[in-house]
This record gives structure tokens, sequence and C-alpha cells, in this order.
């Protein structure tokens, strides 16, 4: 991929960042049991840059942005987030397993968004989303209300504030769930297949709201998708997995209208063939 051929916006937001990753992966394997899944990921997310990741199912996908959750743990291999190590911490002068406290403060930085909301059905909407910031956060529950409110209403919730997740749509669930994520004030936001669980006349909504605090520019976003339409319009950089490597990267432009990768080619015809 030669510079000249990168669009504007994917040099402004993705190469011509300066300063540090928000994120780096250094040779990271992952195994379940005899199973490869991850096979030496070496991978840059810089901040504010939003990366899509595609590729067909069982090609570690999800297993990347649940290491970072650390919903996983690498079975190799160190993960970075802003400057420090997430899966190991220094004592003594060495880097050693991290405990809990460790994980949890580094963890803290980032946002995900599952595919099946994981909310608290006995809670209201406004609860789901005050939860996090008053127990993990320790923020004042007044603080905590108020930045939930706003985020609920960012993600066109305002009205719904009472209403229990039994009394929502699937869409509007998941728009609850990404409300939760954001009163966190993540640096970096995972989305998981995030309308893959929804009815197709509910997928537009959720991207739309995707697609708005993508406009912000604010956090890195990483967002697992079969959409690929989204992902040409949302990306500033496109990472095809496949068979647990990283097979292609580069602009949307590139990787999903002009693949060259003769994997992926095939892997689009069949998608967009389905």
């Amino acid at each position: 991929m030669s510079e000249p051929e990168l669009k504007s916006k994917d040099v402004d937001q993705s190469v011509g960042v300066s300063g540090e990753p928000i994120v780096r992966y250094e040779n990271v394997y992952k195994s379940f049991g005899d199973v490869e899944v991850l096979k030496g990921i070496n991978l840059d997310i810089m901040p504010s840059e939003k990366v899509a990741v595609i590729g067909p199912s069982g090609s570690g996908k999800t297993t990347i942005i649940r290491m970072l959750m650390t919903l996983e743990q690498p079975t190799s291999g160190s993960i970075i987030v802003d400057g420090d190590n997430l899966w190991h911490m220094e004592k003594n002068g060495e880097l050693v397993p991290a405990n809990e406290k460790h994980l949890r403060e580094v963890r803290g930085n980032i946002g995900m968004v599952f595919q099946h909301f994981n909310l608290f059905p006995h809670m209201t909407i406004l609860e789901n989303c005050m939860t996090a910031p008053i127990h993990v956060q320790k923020e004042d529950k007044q603080e905590a209300k108020n930045r939930s409110i706003e985020m609920l209403e960012k993600v066109g919730l305002g009205d719904k504030l009472d209403n229990y997740p039994n009394q929502l749509s699937g869409g509007q669930k998941q728009r609850v769930a990404m409300a939760r994520a954001l009163v966190m004030r993540p640096k970096i936001m995972l989305f998981d297949e995030v309308t893959s669980a929804l009815d197709p006349e509910l997928v537009g909504e959720v991207l739309e709201v995707i697609r708005d605090i993508a406009k912000e520019g604010e956090m890195a976003m990483v967002l697992v998708t079969h959409e690929m339409e989204f992902a040409l319009d949302i990306a500033d950089r496109v990472l095809f997995l496949d068979n647990g490597v990283i097979a292609e990267e580069g602009p949307p432009s590139e990787v999903i209208e002009n693949p060259t990768n003769e994997r992926l080619q095939t892997f689009l015809h069949r998608f967009r063939n389905s």
C-alpha cells in the first residue's frame, strides 16, 4: 500500500496521528486448548482511529477485542493500553502477571458494547447507566445521574429513562448499552457485532448512533462487524482476519472495494452473494 493511495481521511485520522498508539498488540497468541485462534498479532491503534475488523467466522475477530476487555487472556505476547501493559505489571523491576486491581485500572480506559446487550432486567435504563459510574468509578450519585441522562439523550432515549429493558425494542436496548459504555468516558470503544442479534429493520438505528459517536472523533473505536457498507463509511482502516492472522489491512476503499488478497476476495464474494 503506497502512501499516495491513502484518502485524506485515512491520513488525517490514522497514519497522520501523532504520538503513541492508544493500543498496541505485540506478538499476541491465543489458544483454546489445542486450537490456536490468534497467531502472532502485531497491531497499533492510534488515538481517535476507527478500525473495522472483518473476516470469516472463527478467524479470531471477537477474541482480539475480548482480550482488550480482559475477558480472555493472551496465551503469550503483550497488549499495551495508553502506555500501560494490560496483562502484566511491574514488581521489583520485573514483569509479572497482572493482579485484579491492575487489570481494573487499565481496563478503565475501555468500553465495550456486546451483541446481546447484557442489561440488568430489574433496573430502569437510567439505573443501568448509573450503576458502573457509582460503584466502579465512585462518582457522586447526582453526577452519575446527570451524565447518564446526557448519554441516553445522545443515543435518542431521553424519553425512556424510567423504562425497563423488557419495555424496549432490541435496537433501543443496544442503544442503552452504548449509553452505558459512554457514561464511563472511555478512551477506546469496542463494538462486537452489535447488530447481529437485531431484526433487520432495527439495524439502521443502531448504526446511525455509532456513526454519530464516530463523527465526534474523540475515542478510538474498534468495530467487529459484518456490515461492509458501514465499515466502508465509518472506518479509517479495515483489518481482514483469516485463520488467526491479519491477512490484509488498509483504508476501507482498498480492503473492501479493491482487495488484492485472494482469501479476502473469496470472503467478500461469498458475503455479498449470501
